[in-house]
């Protein structure tokens, strides 16, 4: 089963005759902002500074918290709170870029500060593959992007998706699920990820053997949890089960704010899910795809771009994923008006709350079997 989608996947065709002139002025217009301007499409000191800030937010708390310096029950559940918009952090605005190629042209560089995914319970390969290759390939298209299928059909996100009669309350039940996210990276995923990949020949695109990647995830695992659940354990000051349920809490907190920002650039009304036709191929080429499946929220909201990683300027992030995102909010307005010129849809939100709005109006219309 694996082998054959894995196939089905290589074989599906994006149209390269389609909107050719459009994609080479949008390339070209960005290159041309990079150039006239002498700047890096890589890190500057406003990332490297976000990476110290992000990993500070993550960590202090936890030292603190070690050493016996927060020791008071409430000021302890914050800590653990903070710490997991500390990991949210780390996954939006370090690894992500880092595990794009993005963040240095030192791929060194990259493969370092893209481990640091550790932090946030989750396997460097397993992401790329699952990320990187699945999703920004294919967006939105049910069977082939891994983001908007739910385990066990618990959510609805494609109108090609089974409907099932529990989806009709999902806009109530869908923020729990959202919260489990890194909690579930942490736990049996990644192993059972890993494994499917390998079935799928995925595994081939880390440029590692199985047993080395299987090696390097079981290192992990151990790290983190020697880290995370073993440290606390011993050093703070509080029964062992408390200091689970503090574990939980952060990465519920973590969970629900990276799984809101992924929904919110994906699925909301203005975002397609096309189809691949008869002739396994997609009827627009690759750029078009990507700006007819995602959208921007709060584009202006400088405060919650510098937290989200600029993933509020998703359209431009999924364009050019090799562009650290630092740079996004610059060449966004490029984005925006050659799309207009050539007549293509650039799909964004003034506000974060209208964004979080209409993705619940999409959790509720997919929920309904009109639209199954």
């Amino acid at each position: 089963m694996g082998k054959t989608i894995n196939a089905q996947r290589a074989s599906v065709r994006f149209c390269t005759k389609s909107n050719a002139e459009f994609n080479r002025t949008l390339k070209k217009r960005v290159q041309d902002y990079f150039k006239e301007n002498k700047v890096s499409r890589f890190a500057n000191f406003e990332m490297v500074s976000k990476t110290f800030i992000m990993l500070a937010i993550y960590l202090v708390p936890f030292i603190l918290m070690l050493t016996g310096v927060i020791t008071n029950i409430w000021l302890v559940a914050a800590s653990w709170i903070v710490m997991g918009i500390g990991m949210a952090g780390i996954g939006m605005g370090v690894m992500h870029d880092a595990n794009h190629g993005s963040y240095s042209k030192n791929e060194t560089v990259n493969k370092i500060l893209g481990r640091v995914i550790i932090l946030v319970g989750g396997f460097a390969a397993n992401w790329k593959i699952q990320h990187n290759i699945l999703h920004h390939s294919y967006t939105n298209i049910h069977g082939m992007d891994e983001d908007i299928d739910a385990p066990a059909g618990l959510l609805r996100f494609s109108p090609d998706s089974e409907w099932k009669k529990a989806h009709r309350f999902q806009h109530l039940y869908a923020w729990f699920f959202y919260g489990l996210l890194t909690l579930s990276w942490s736990t049996n995923k990644d192993f059972v990820q890993i494994s499917r990949y390998k079935k799928m020949g995925l595994t081939e695109t880390q440029h590692a053997k199985f047993k080395v990647l299987m090696t390097e995830l079981i290192i992990d695992k151990l790290i983190y949890y020697g880290f995370i659940v073993a440290l606390p354990i011993i050093f703070i000051d509080m029964a062992w089960w408390q200091t689970i349920l503090m574990i939980l809490l952060m990465h519920f907190v973590a969970g629900l704010i990276l799984s809101t920002v992924f929904q919110l650039a994906h699925v909301i009304p203005d975002t397609q899910f096309p189809q691949i036709n008869e002739d396994n191929k997609i009827e627009n080429d690759w750029m078009v795809h990507q700006l007819e499946t995602t959208a921007n929220f709060a584009h202006k909201n400088r405060l919650l771009n510098w937290f989200v990683g600029g993933l509020n300027h998703q359209v431009e992030h999924h364009l050019f994923p090799n562009i650290c995102h630092v740079h996004y909010r610059k060449i966004s307005s490029i984005v925006q008006k050659t799309a207009m010129e050539y007549g293509i849809p650039y799909n964004t939100e003034p506000s974060f709350f209208k964004a979080l709005r209409n993705h619940v109006r999409m959790l509720k219309a997919l929920g309904r079997p009109a639209v199954a």
